[in-house]
């Protein structure tokens, strides 16, 4: 008994000196890294307690208070969704305290890129308390979520726009031929996987013998905008190019593929429903891809120039993560220059990334009982990546028409 308390107690110290050794090694360049891991821990929890949670919230009395329990899958619900609000709070508590930070020189810019043992105490903290809330909370917030999970795929697009326009623009002011021969290349290869894809989405969402005219609509009309982008980027009075509405095309047909592959498992024009037991493999999948679309977009969005930068930050592009460790060499001459991007927006992106991916977790918390336990399943979701799409259409072409109808107005 005395030799396993020591090798516990060992055990223990070992863990902790290997945390602060990991905390301490978080330097300034790579507090961005750092707070993705956060998240992405926080996305790891949620999933772990929504597949074992169940059984021991059935026991909470604060809880389960109901007169008949709840089915097993409100529970995993629940438990996702008060990690979620956890993060939310931790994510929402830093915006605000950076709120207004231009300088190096403010106390504050220390803040966001170290004390990093008490950000983490203070976030598992919170995602603990959250378990002590009441259910007329985690009720509201679930609400909640919805909306911010559409502001969160609002600034996806608006992000990705800046991001093709800025490649465009890179390579086009190259002003040599191999330059013009690669974007024209790269755009080719975006139309023509835009097609086969299409051609895909025909085959795996319009069996024969269904009346599948609502998938029909939906791939149809993708269609019809992938030749509207390319009309109006190539229009004189345009005078745009031709990789951004390639770029936008390909990516507006993957949001046609993620939204008819949303569709319930039981739905008989999914062509994907082979099974309602699909594979831990393909549930893994499914999250990765979500993580990495949500940490890149987090993270795009604290380090864009153009959109997120305070007026006091230079302009000059800076790469998305770097860690060049020759800029620890000028770290007291750092500290009087200003903050290269929006601190503040930069933690409420992970906020609404924290509501955006409950949703995901959850099947838009609507779909658990239709759908089973596959992850971003059901109505809601096609439906949100439907709207995401013709956001994205309509944000794209008035990116193209916006400087020919108020040209007094910088864009």
């Amino acid at each position: 008994m005395w030799a396993a308390s020591c090798l516990a107690s060992c055990c223990a110290a070992c863990a902790c000196d290997a945390c602060r050794t990991v905390v301490s090694g978080i330097s300034r360049r790579s507090a961005r890294i750092a707070y993705c891991g956060l998240f992405g821990l926080s996305l790891i929890v949620s999933w772990i307690l929504r597949e074992v949670a169940a059984p021991m919230m059935e026991k909470i009395p604060w809880i389960n208070h109901f007169h008949k329990t709840p089915d097993r899958e409100w529970f995993e619900t629940d438990a996702v969704l008060r990690v979620s609000l956890g993060n939310f709070v931790f994510f929402t508590i830093l915006a605000i305290m950076m709120a207004g930070v231009k300088s190096q020189k403010d106390p504050r810019d220390s803040l966001h890129h170290g004390g990093w043992m008490m950000k983490i105490i203070s976030w598992f903290l919170l995602v603990i308390f959250m378990f002590f809330v009441p259910n007329e909370i985690i009720s509201f917030y679930e609400s909640i979520s919805k909306f911010g999970s559409g502001l969160f795929l609002l600034v996806q697009v608006v992000l990705l726009l800046d991001f093709v326009h800025g490649w465009n623009e890179k390579w086009v002011g190259y002003d040599e031929q191999f330059w013009y021969i690669a974007l024209l290349i790269v755009s080719l290869v975006c139309y023509v996987a835009t097609f086969v894809f299409s051609g895909f989405l025909f085959h795996w969402f319009t069996p024969s013998g269904q009346d599948c005219g609502f998938n029909t609509f939906l791939i149809v009309m993708a269609l019809i905008l992938v030749f509207v982008f390319a009309l109006v980027a190539l229009h004189p009075a345009v005078n745009g190019s031709i990789l951004p509405a390639s770029v936008i095309s390909l990516y507006c047909m993957y949001l046609c593929y993620s939204g008819l592959s949303s569709e319930p498992r039981d739905y008989a024009c999914n062509g994907l429903h082979h099974s309602k037991a699909v594979s831990t493999g393909t549930l893994t999948l499914g999250l990765l891809t979500t993580v990495l679309s949500v940490v890149y977009s987090a993270v795009r969005a604290g380090s864009s120039t153009t959109l997120l930068s305070p007026p006091s930050s230079p302009r000059a592009g800076k790469p998305l993560l770097p860690m060049d460790s020759k800029d620890d060499e000028h770290e007291e001459k750092e500290h009087a220059k200003p903050v290269s991007y929006s601190y503040s927006f930069f933690h409420i992106i992970f906020s609404l990334a924290s509501m955006y991916s409950a949703m995901l977790l959850t099947g838009w918390s609507t779909s658990v009982g239709e759908s089973g336990r596959l992850v971003d399943v059901g109505w809601p979701s096609v439906w949100v990546r439907v709207l995401t799409g013709w956001a994205t259409a309509g944000l794209f072409i008035w990116s193209l028409v916006a400087p020919i109808l108020f040209p007094e107005r910088e864009f």
